[in-house]
């Protein structure tokens, strides 16, 4: 049987899931929809999707439709969940973008448009939600054409928008005496702009069609889906899931326009080696996604890339270099798994209790290993700090974070070292709400807070003074004694400039020692401090009783005192921030960016969507996911970098201090 494995991906809200419940009663496999609403999904059917009423993860759904396996990877809409979005177009070969017929293009659009780019995926553009109110396809359509990469047509045309919405019109074979006079220039318009996009993907077509030649129905129909097949066309459907208009178009254009695993051609490995997408290559295969099931445990969901695996045969990982010999094989849909007696080439299966695999592994036949490349993921962008309600929580909270990271590469776990701060880090505020709900489940209760802001000290002009340690307490005394200067500079650096054998120069890696000490708590508030360069002048020494220990403390001493004349400042930590938003919120972006104390760097339009380029203060961003979800009805998306420090505001400095001193007691 024909077997098509298709991504479904869009901004959070454009209806996949919906989409996913229509094709599915569609073709038989469903007898009735659910609803997200009320957590009835196939897709959705994990308790934390449920709860919060979208996708998590993503759902993995079987159909049949005229002869041909279709396997719908149902993505997540919200970019928090980023590792399930791009492990679900990783796996697939083909796309259904949706973009929402009252909203048009978003940030998420852009962004699995991007990857979709990257991969050279055919993709088909749903235009979704025709039926509801404020619907507009031909605005969406003019708005894909003016923001996504790519021939972008309509193959079909809505009869009757929103409420009114009730069919849709074969651009192709449609005539005009069917339709009522208001859409026949729509239509003329419509089709003139789908031949031109169909003969640009065919030398001889064009050269006819320039020529002047009629070109008949069926030879453009079969170029047409030559071009959707081969991703040098991406035909725009409107499509209600809700009331099923456009779905049976839709279900037809995925079977007979999107391409099979067989027709992507030759897979490449990291060295250079081809493998055939065929049940009867070598095999191979990547693990996409890895979830933790409670009952059945470890789930690694592989899509096979080449030939066939099948119980007990002995695969190799080779992106870890070890070997693994599944025991069971499964399919999976929805929550559903049913063993098989093997995966072959374009098929989407799960192996089960191997904790040797990992998202992004490749696996492959022993005697003809092969690497594919790495799922490449972003930097986390929002931390939390956690704190452990009890001590049993405390000492399971390593092991349940182990498992959490094991499932999701996205998620970051680190102990601060200058606050000893326990930190998660994720893609947003979701994404942190939901793995602290999983530790819940792990049977880790933990609190959630910002976390403190690492600051540090430094110095503002050049200073010098001596520090002298002596102590005569009966036999061999203490004696140590040293002159500093101090400069602001990059980085630390200590020198010695000391002449005549004033200090013996066995002693002045104990001084440097001093000097570390008293860096570790800065002046004004006991942070760290950087950016000084330390030179010993000049000192002295006693034959009996001076030693590394009477040098180190003598280091320190001369230490702090030069830093009290040398201005002591306070840093604060500044990130490098991309924001990247609809253009109708630039104004709204950068006055909240002003508001935390931020400088644009840069503003970048890109069709409908800008983004921004600002550094600011790492506290400034304690509550940004939430903040720009807010400010731009869910429709911005950010990343931030570390960029180094900046000095903090006299009256915030105060602030900070005061905090500090009333801390300490």
């Amino acid at each position: 049987m024909p077997v098509r494995i298709v991504s479904l991906a869009a901004h959070s809200g454009a209806g996949k899931t919906t989409l996913c419940e229509a094709l599915l009663v569609r073709s038989g496999a469903l007898a009735r929809m659910g609803r997200v609403e009320d957590g009835t999904t196939q897709s959705d059917h994990t308790e934390a999707e449920r709860a919060h009423g979208f996708s998590i993860t993503t759902g993995v759904l079987r159909l049949t439709h005229r002869g041909t396996d279709l396997t719908l990877l149902d993505t997540p809409g919200y970019a928090d969940f980023v590792r399930e979005i791009r492990g679900g177009i990783r796996a697939a070969d083909s796309a259904l973008i949706l973009v929402s017929a009252v909203s048009g293009v978003e940030v998420g659009t852009e962004r699995v448009w991007a990857t979709a780019d990257r991969f050279a995926m055919p993709r088909v553009v749903v235009i979704s939600q025709m039926d509801r109110e404020r619907a507009n396809f031909h605005a969406v359509l003019a708005d894909l054409r003016a923001s996504l990469k790519g021939p972008v047509a309509a193959a079909w045309l809505p009869l009757g928008e929103g409420p009114h919405f009730r069919g849709v019109v074969d651009v192709l074979t449609a005539t005009e005496d069917d339709l009522p006079g208001e859409m026949r220039s729509a239509l003329r318009e419509a089709r003139e702009a789908l031949v031109d996009a169909i003969v640009e993907t065919d030398d001889d077509l064009m050269n006819r069609y320039l020529e002047g030649e009629e070109l008949g129905a069926q030879e453009l129909r079969g170029a047409y889906l030559r071009a959707v097949h081969a991703g040098t066309l991406y035909p725009v459907v409107p499509v209600s899931a809700t009331t099923g208009v456009g779905v049976p178009e839709l279900l037809d254009l995925m079977v007979d326009g999107l391409r099979s695993a067989s027709g992507r051609g030759p897979l490449t490995g990291v060295d250079g080696q081809t493998r055939e997408p065929t049940p009867d290559a070598p095999a191979s295969a990547r693990v996409w996604r890895v979830s933790v099931d409670p009952f059945v445990g470890k789930l690694a969901y592989i899509r096979v890339w080449s030939g066939t695996i099948r119980p007990g045969e002995t695969l190799r990982n080779t992106t870890r270099g070890v070997d693994v010999k599944p025991a069971h094989l499964y399919v999976v849909s929805g929550k559903d798994l049913t063993e098989v007696p093997e995966l072959s080439a374009g098929m989407i299966g799960v192996l089960t209790k191997l904790p040797e695999l990992h998202t992004g592994d490749t696996l492959a036949d022993p005697a003809s290993p092969i690497e594919y490349d790495p799922l490449l993921l972003p930097d986390p962008a929002h931390t939390v700090a956690l704190f452990p309600r009890t001590r049993q929580d405390e000492d399971r909270l390593s092991t349940a974070v182990a498992r959490l990271l094991d499932e999701d590469p996205t998620l970051s776990f680190t102990r601060e070292g200058q606050t000893g701060e326990l930190l998660l880090s994720g893609m947003g505020d979701m994404h942190t709400t939901i793995a602290v709900e999983k530790l819940t489940t792990l049977g880790v209760n933990v609190d959630t807070r910002a976390p403190q802001i690492p600051y540090r000290e430094t110095i503002r002009a050049a200073s010098q003074a001596q520090g002298k340690h002596k102590k005569q307490s009966g036999g061999h005394g203490q004696y140590g004694d040293c002159h500093l200067r101090l400069e602001p500079g990059e980085g630390v650096a200590f020198r010695s400039a000391v002449v005549g054998g004033a200090i013996p120069g066995k002693y002045l890696p104990s001084i440097e020692k001093g000097v570390g000490d008293a860096m570790l708590r800065g002046p004004l508030a006991g942070y760290p401090m950087q950016d000084v360069h330390v030179t010993v002048t000049h000192g002295s020494y006693h034959d009996v009783d001076s030693s590394d220990l009477a040098f180190r403390t003598a280091g320190s001493l001369a230490f702090r005192n030069a830093v009290e004349g040398a201005r002591p400042t306070l840093l604060e930590p500044v990130m490098l921030l991309r924001v990247r938003a609809p253009a109708g919120f630039t104004g709204d972006l950068i006055g909240d960016l002003q508001t935390r104390r931020a400088r644009v760097q840069g503003m970048e339009p890109e069709g409908t969507v800008i983004t921004v380029t600002a550094v600011v203060p790492q506290s400034e961003l304690q509550t940004y996911s939430a903040d720009l979800r807010s400010l731009t009805g869910d429709r911005g998306a950010f990343s931030v970098k570390f960029h180094g420090y900046q000095d903090l505001p006299e009256h915030l400095a105060k602030k900070v201090i005061e905090a500090r001193k009333a801390a300490a007691g």
